[in-house]
């Protein structure tokens, strides 16, 4: 759909109510509204609305440039220099309000020759150019808060019906734009239990390679929102369908072909995740990512064993642990701080499979910083595997002991600063 008048469905016609809303964002639009601008609830808010899910959070586009809403919001922040924003902040939450943009001209983008990656995107446009520079028809939905209509300028409304993800445009040419495009397909593929359109998944494979350009933080950022989206195992298997699993997470490969090698219930690792998503678990960054590492790390030490004949030193499954997730760290942007707890939740890991474990050691062990993302890597493999529970069930014993939950490492314990002591003054004659 391309014409310049859009869809425009009337409130009668559509499911979104004001008490689906929530208050802060509704005081949002109606000051812009009131102040003369063009105020739409606009992307993902919108669409879940229709669906008659819970938005996690709501965004607001308009015609007002960011310093003109810091003239209208007092308690608000310019962000972003690639991409500028205003948040408008209140108790518990925080309102994200963004300009109407359109795509930018080549002339303004520092790509190389022959390349469309976007490297600019504060070239503000008209509502109907808002829509088309959006990645998905079905996050191109505005909600009008001046007669509480919805807008449609690309078809979305149809694919929600479908039950689609369909590229705005032509896909090779978005996809080549912005690769984490590709991610977030298989992500809303997953999470909402839509399907891709054909030209979009050709396209996605055809430019698989495109995401070793993209930004290492954003592709972090998604990487990490995709395995805690309580779909997590669904968009592996769409990114395992359409290629991106060999660029972007080999390691999880070794969750599909592990039983190939007698390792059975790999594959579930990620269904585990998403189950206790689903559960309200909070799980932190890395106990996730040392999750989809587990396999990977399992399979080496299994490979070295078998080829000497005998099992790993600790020293020996340490320095594996590291050289097997160096290649993972490359291709992200993590801190050293947070790889090295990646790692010594994988080698406490280890080290808890060992036999010989007596109540006491349990209890000491407990007190390591990394315990509990260790634990957790020991939960979700008994859960996957279904092996292992009764000595789970004696770490968990130890962790109740020690208080806390899985998924998180625990901070180190502050030092005591040693107080001086002041020497005393010799009494005058």
């Amino acid at each position: 759909m391309s014409t310049d008048e859009p869809t425009v469905c009337p409130r009668p016609e559509h499911s979104i109510s004001r008490k689906n809303i929530s208050s802060n964002t509704l005081k949002v639009l109606y000051r812009l509204h009131r102040s003369g601008h063009k105020a739409y609830l606009v992307g993902g808010g919108v669409r879940d609305l229709l669906l008659g899910r819970g938005p996690k959070d709501f965004d607001i586009g308009t015609d007002a440039r960011p310093d003109e809403m810091r003239g209208l919001f007092r308690n608000s922040r310019i962000i972003g220099r690639r991409f500028r924003l205003v948040h408008v902040f209140f108790q518990g939450e925080i309102v994200e309000v963004s300009t109407f943009r359109r795509e930018p001209d080549p002339a303004e983008q520092k790509s190389a020759d022959g390349e469309l990656l976007i490297t600019s995107d504060n070239a503000y446009g008209t509502p109907r150019q808002d829509a088309f520079r959006r990645d998905f028809t079905i996050n191109a939905l505005f909600y009008n808060i001046e007669d509480y209509s919805v807008i449609d300028y690309v078809g979305g409304l149809g694919d929600l019906e479908k039950r689609l993800i369909r590229c705005i445009g032509d896909p090779d040419v978005r996809f080549r734009e912005d690769p984490v495009r590709m991610l977030r397909a298989c992500e809303f593929a997953a999470r909402l239990g839509f399907g891709i359109e054909g030209r979009s998944q050709e396209a996605i494979h055809r430019h698989r390679h495109e995401l070793e350009k993209a930004s290492k933080p954003r592709v972090t950022e998604e990487i990490i929102q995709l395995l805690r989206c309580g779909s997590s195992g669904s968009a592996a298997q769409w990114m395992l369908d359409l290629g991106l699993l060999e660029v972007l997470l080999p390691e999880a490969l070794a969750m599909a072909t592990a039983g190939d090698r007698g390792f059975d219930g790999f594959d579930q690792l990620l269904p585990v995740l998403d189950s206790m998503v689903r559960e309200g678990r909070t799980l932190s960054d890395i106990s996730v990512l040392a999750t989809v590492l587990l396999p990977a790390v399992l399979l080496r030490r299994d490979e070295i064993e078998h080829q000497q004949d005998g099992p790993m030193s600790r020293a020996a499954l340490a320095a594996m642990v590291e050289t097997t997730s160096a290649p993972f760290f490359e291709r992200f942007t993590l801190s050293r701080e947070r790889c090295q707890r990646v790692m010594r939740a994988l080698t406490g890991f280890f080290r808890m499979c060992e036999p010989g474990w007596r109540p006491a050691g349990r209890r000491r062990f407990a007190q390591r910083p990394f315990f509990l993302d260790s634990v957790f890597l020991f939960e979700c493999l008994v859960k996957a595997t279904g092996e292992g529970s009764e000595e789970l069930a004696s770490w968990q014993r130890a962790r109740q002991i020690r208080g806390g939950d899985g998924g998180g490492e625990a901070p180190a314990p502050r030092r005591r600063r040693r107080r001086r002591r002041r020497r005393r003054r010799p009494r005058g004659e």
